[in-house]
C-alpha cells in the first residue's frame, strides 16, 4: 500500500464525518485537523490541507443555505468582513499575549454555554430579530464577526460553532438561519486562508483535492438533513462538538 493510499484511507471518512457536522453546527476543524496530524502530515501542511478540503465543502453547504433562503446576506456580509478585520487583530495578539489565559475562560464558557443549549428547549428554535431595527441587527452581526473573528485569528478551535451562538443568542436568529450566516462568514475566512496556503506553497494537493470530496460529500448531506430538521439536527450537532472542543481545550 502507497503512503499516500494510507493516509488518505485515515483522512477521508475523518474529513466526511468533519463536513457533515460542520455544515450543521460548526466546529469540523476540531475533527478533520487532528485526522490530517495523525495521519503523519506536519503542522503547517496539515493546517494548509486542511483548508483545501474545508473551503470546498464550506462552498456547497453555504449554496445550499443560501437556496433554501437561509442566509441573511446584509448581515452575514457585514459579519464576514469584520471577521477578515478581528482575524488579523486576533493574529497580532496571539503573538503578544499568553493563550493559557483564554484556554482557562473558555474551559468555564464551554461546559456552561453546553448546560443551556441543553436545557433551554427553545433556544434557536425561533426568528426573534424583530426586536431589532435593521441598522442595529447589521452593527450586532459585525461585532460578532469582530469579536469571533478575533479568537479565530488568536486561538481558533470552534469558529464556526461560536459564530452560531452568537448570531443566536445576540442576533435573535433562528439556528438554520445562523447556521447559514456562519456558513457564509466561515467561508470567506477559509477563502482567505485558502490562497494564503496555496501561495505559500504549504497544501498537498494529491490529498487535499481527493480529501475534498469527501469534504464536499459531508457538507452536502449534513446541510440538507440540517435544512429538513432544523433544530432537532442542529441541537445534538452543537453538544458534540462542545464536548470535543472541551476535551481538545483540557488536554492542550
Amino acid at each position: 500500500m502507497s503512503d499516500t493510499l494510507r493516509v488518505l484511507i485515515i483522512i477521508c471518512p475523518l474529513v466526511f464525518v468533519a463536513g457533515f457536522i460542520d455544515s450543521a453546527a460548526g466546529g469540523g476543524g476540531l475533527i478533520s485537523l487532528p485526522a490530517y496530524m495523525a495521519a503523519g502530515l506536519p503542522p503547517h501542511m496539515a493546517t494548509g490541507t486542511n483548508k483545501c478540503s474545508s473551503m470546498f465543502g464550506t462552498v456547497f453547504s453555504t449554496w445550499n443555505f443560501f437556496k433554501s433562503g437561509k442566509i441573511h446576506i446584509k448581515t452575514a456580509l457585514a459579519s464576514a468582513a469584520a471577521a477578515l478585520a478581528g482575524s488579523w487583530i486576533g493574529a497580532m495578539l496571539n503573538m503578544i499575549a499568553d493563550e493559557k489565559i483564554l484556554r482557562m475562560v473558555l474551559l468555564f464558557t464551554v461546559p456552561v454555554v453546553a448546560f443551556f443549549i441543553v436545557f433551554k428547549r427553545d433556544f434557536g428554535k425561533e426568528d426573534r430579530t424583530d426586536r431589532h431595527s435593521q441598522k442595529g441587527l447589521i452593527v450586532i452581526s459585525m461585532i460578532i464577526g469582530f469579536v469571533v473573528g478575533c479568537y479565530d485569528g488568536f486561538f481558533g478551535p470552534g469558529t464556526g460553532t461560536f459564530l452560531i451562538l452568537g448570531f443566536t443568542m445576540f442576533a435573535g436568529f433562528d439556528l438554520l438561519t445562523a447556521s447559514g450566516n456562519a456558513k457564509a462568514v466561515n467561508l470567506a475566512s477559509n477563502i482567505a486562508a485558502f490562497v494564503t496556503f496555496a501561495a505559500s506553497g504549504h497544501i498537498i494537493w494529491h490529498i487535499g483535492l481527493p480529501a475534498a470530496v469527501f469534504g464536499v460529500a459531508g457538507n452536502i448531506l449534513g446541510s440538507k438533513i440540517a435544512l429538513k430538521k432544523g433544530s432537532k439536527f442542529i441541537r445534538p450537532m452543537f453538544i458534540v462538538i462542545l464536548s470535543i472542543l472541551f476535551v481538545k481545550i483540557f488536554i492542550m
